[in-house]
């Protein structure tokens, strides 16, 4: 609750980008949400005991379910939604430590920007990096073309990422980065070029994402008015494969497949069946020599 992104307030780009769903596009967000939103220089957060709770209650019911399911033991608490360093220091500095006090949890992985990072936040996580948690920034770089980031209204250019990975490893903490297939005007080169773009900037891990279109975007605009077509499958799983292929050893892959199973999909329909798009994903994998 009251987290946002600068690329929705305002701050750095209006709207969101072209595939975000949100108060630009969609009306029938609470008045609560529309009304309550943190940015690192509001004043205070009357809503930070609420969020305390609602940190508490989710990872204890998620906690129960992963044991049951998988038998795990410890956990990493994930920060996902919305921009998680987008607030007073303040508040991040309460939040992180809670999850770090949590039962059983062994630390955190935060969902951010690269231009919603600074020093402050940096400095802390390394000093608990260094109290021996396991630390992990995963930021959303999506493509390394400035074009493409202009295209989608992303707010930042590539020089920005690449600059706050840098720091963020020189920190000594994890990185992992989430780039999109099928973003508008890039060809399958330009997706691979991102690949290596991200590998030479030692990253330790990787979330591939495939470009989908739900309603209350304005991807979804460009959809119905056939100014975007979203990648086929076919090709999706080829740029998979061979992205895969050019990783080194040491950086792992987190997330092979994206989509929604709701009504609020338009298309591809293949995002629709995450399991299913897993399994055929894992086929493509295993086709060509590689096991997820």
């Amino acid at each position: 609750m009251g987290f946002t992104c600068p690329n929705i307030d305002g701050a750095v780009a209006k709207g969101g980008c072209v595939y975000c769903e949100n108060e630009s596009f969609s009306p029938n967000l609470s008045k609560e949400h529309k009304i309550f939103k943190l940015n690192p220089l509001s004043a205070e957060n009357p809503h930070l005991d609420k969020q305390l709770l609602q940190l508490e209650s989710q990872y204890g019911r998620y906690k129960k379910l992963l044991a049951k399911k998988f038998g795990a033991q410890k956990f990493i608490v994930y920060f996902q939604s919305y921009t998680n360093t987008y607030a007073p220091f303040s508040t991040l500095k309460a939040l992180y430590e809670r999850a770090l006090e949590l039962p059983d949890a062994i630390g955190i992985s935060i969902g951010t920007r690269s231009d919603c990072m600074n020093g402050e936040v940096l400095e802390f996580l390394r000093l608990k990096k260094e109290e021996g948690k396991e630390i992990w920034i995963e930021y959303g770089v999506q493509s390394a073309f400035d074009e493409t980031l202009h295209a989608i209204n992303r707010g930042h250019d590539f020089k920005n990422a690449a600059f706050w990975i840098q720091k963020t490893k020189e920190a000594g903490i994890n990185v992992c980065v989430h780039l999109i297939f099928g973003l508008p005007n890039e060809t399958q080169e330009m997706m691979l070029k991102s690949v290596e773009s991200v590998i030479d900037l030692r990253v330790d891990a990787v979330k591939f994402h495939s470009l989908y279109i739900t309603k209350h975007t304005k991807l979804a605009h460009d959809f119905k008015n056939g100014l975007f077509t979203p990648m086929s499958e076919e090709l999706y799983l080829d740029t998979l494969v061979k992205a895969i292929k050019m990783l080194p050893p040491n950086i792992a892959v987190q997330r092979i497949t994206a989509g929604v199973q709701d009504d609020t999909l338009l298309s591809p329909k293949w995002c629709y069946n995450s399991h299913e798009q897993k399994n055929r994903a894992k086929a493509a994998l295993k086709k060509a020599g590689l096991e997820y």
